[in-house]
């Protein structure tokens, strides 16, 4: 039997993201998967752009790989109290493909960010972003990953005991939901 396909979204486009490493994590918890890690560097949505040169290919590659995964992992940054641009970029970029990926998908919505808060407003916002789309909106538990700069030791292994407790819930909560 194959593996079952992941893909995840980084809210944050930084080389030691601590959002694409908590996605990693996420994938090593959830077990024997495919798993890979979207490219989101799309240019900014421009209806004129679009009308002129239609979806570009990098979009669609995104749409593409939604709509071939089992499930689905978005991990966002809190930037000024919410989502990411480039994360936000990303979703009306991908609302713009044919069809609509995201229906009936398994989604696991997590956050990591320096505050103490973790991203909760971030991933909040992120939450009524996603609605419209209509994938299956995993309710938790919960993923605020606080202080994310400190919650990795030097091989991207989380290190909070209760977060890798609560993240391997959360995926083993995604395996069930990919089940149904």
């Amino acid at each position: 039997m194959a593996n079952l396909k992941l893909i995840g979204f980084s809210g944050s486009l930084r080389k030691e993201s601590t959002n694409s490493m908590l996605l990693a994590e996420s994938a090593r918890l959830f077990g024997p998967c495919d798993y890979t890690e979207a490219d989101i560097r799309f240019p900014l949505y421009d209806a004129d752009d679009e009308a002129a040169s239609g979806v570009p290919a990098v979009v669609q590659k995104a749409a593409d790989q939604i709509a071939g995964a089992d499930a689905i992992l978005i991990s966002t940054v809190e930037y000024n109290k919410g989502p990411s641009g480039v994360l936000k970029n990303a979703l009306d970029w991908i609302s713009r493909t044919k069809g609509n990926p995201w229906v009936g998908k398994p989604l696991a919505v997590m956050s990591a960010a320096a505050g103490r808060a973790g991203g909760e407003r971030a991933q909040l916002i992120l939450r009524s972003f996603m609605v419209p789309f209509r994938p299956r909106i995993l309710q938790g538990p919960e993923i605020h990953l606080a202080n994310s700069s400190n919650a990795f030791d030097e091989n991207g292994r989380l290190t909070g005991e209760i977060y890798v407790k609560e993240l391997t819930q959360l995926m083993l909560a995604l395996r069930a939901e990919i089940g149904r």
